[in-house]
């Protein structure tokens, strides 16, 4: 039964570590996130579970002529806020999975 011990302990230290994810992964979904497009225009809001909560367009920029760039500006708002909470979760999460082959 030699090494049993080391196994023990190796699997009390995954528990913990398994613990440890749970947790950082619980603290990035109830983070809220904020996206803008140029200026500030348009604004979205996305939870840390990557789902848009609020969208805002600043009146000024409605205009029925152009359809096209307040779409854009739409895509860009929720694209700069899926960075912020990409980012979040790979800096907070990325120090549990560094150095695993996945």
């Amino acid at each position: 039964m030699r090494g049993m011990g080391n196994m023990n302990q190796l699997m009390q230290q995954a528990k913990k570590l398994q613990k440890q994810m749970a947790e950082a992964q619980e603290t990035l979904n109830a983070q809220v996130f904020e996206g803008a497009s140029t200026n500030d225009y348009v604004k979205v809001t996305i939870t840390g579970e990557r789902k848009v909560s609020n969208l805002e367009i600043n009146e000024a920029i409605v205009d029925p002529q152009d359809i096209d760039m307040l779409s854009d500006m739409i895509l860009m708002a929720v694209n700069d806020g899926l960075a912020k909470v990409e980012e979040a979760h790979e800096k907070t999460m990325g120090r549990y999975t560094q150095g695993l082959p996945f």
